[in-house]
């Protein structure tokens, strides 16, 4: 019980440095690879964060993995995101493997049960985000899409106001409910 309310001082330095170290590697792989690093854009992203902040944690609070270990640890992450974009960016078959597929959950004022059900997300989640998007009636919701992150994005606006672009529901399962605008957007 005794340990939990003293320290040697020395581990306490050493704890400091590693946190400095650590740190400083992690601020050059950013820098190196580029803000993506952190991005939530996809599940790879995602879980990028959540590995490189256990390593972080690990490397600065435990003895093991020795700093080196835990700078290649990094090292490997970032180069595996790195492959990964890459391969998401120049194949065709990559985005399938590596990605989840965005899902529409609520077309138009239409809760789309059947999605809600193979999502596990409940009506009272959509409510919530609905209240998060300042969305103050259904009738302004255009759609309500459940992200490759697990976000969930409303697209909303005045009930008699412009339709939803179709461009912004690309690779969107089940935007074929969802009542759209007219498709003239160019790339």
């Amino acid at each position: 019980m005794s340990d939990w309310f003293t320290a040697d001082p020395t581990a306490l330095l050493a704890v400091a440095l590693s946190a400095v170290a650590v740190f400083a590697i992690l601020i050059g792989l950013v820098r190196l690879v580029g803000l993506r690093s952190f991005s939530k854009m996809t599940s790879v992203d995602f879980a990028m964060t959540i590995a490189t902040g256990s390593i972080l944690a690990t490397a600065v609070l435990s003895e093991s993995p020795s700093l080196p270990r835990a700078a290649v640890a990094l090292v490997s992450l970032f180069a595996i995101q790195v492959v990964v974009s890459w391969l998401r960016k120049h194949t065709s078959w990559a985005e399938h493997v590596f990605d989840n597929e965005p899902v529409v959950l609520m077309a138009g004022n239409r809760m789309l049960t059947d999605n809600l059900r193979k999502t596990r997300v409940t009506e009272n989640d959509v409510w919530a985000k609905l209240r998060e998007a300042n969305v103050l009636d259904p009738s302004e919701v255009r759609a309500v899409v459940l992200e490759t992150t697990g976000d969930i994005s409303v697209l909303h606006g005045d009930a008699a106001g412009t339709a939803l672009h179709p461009c912004l529901l690309r690779g969107v399962r089940e935007s074929d409910r969802v009542e759209l605008g007219e498709d003239d957007y160019t790339v």
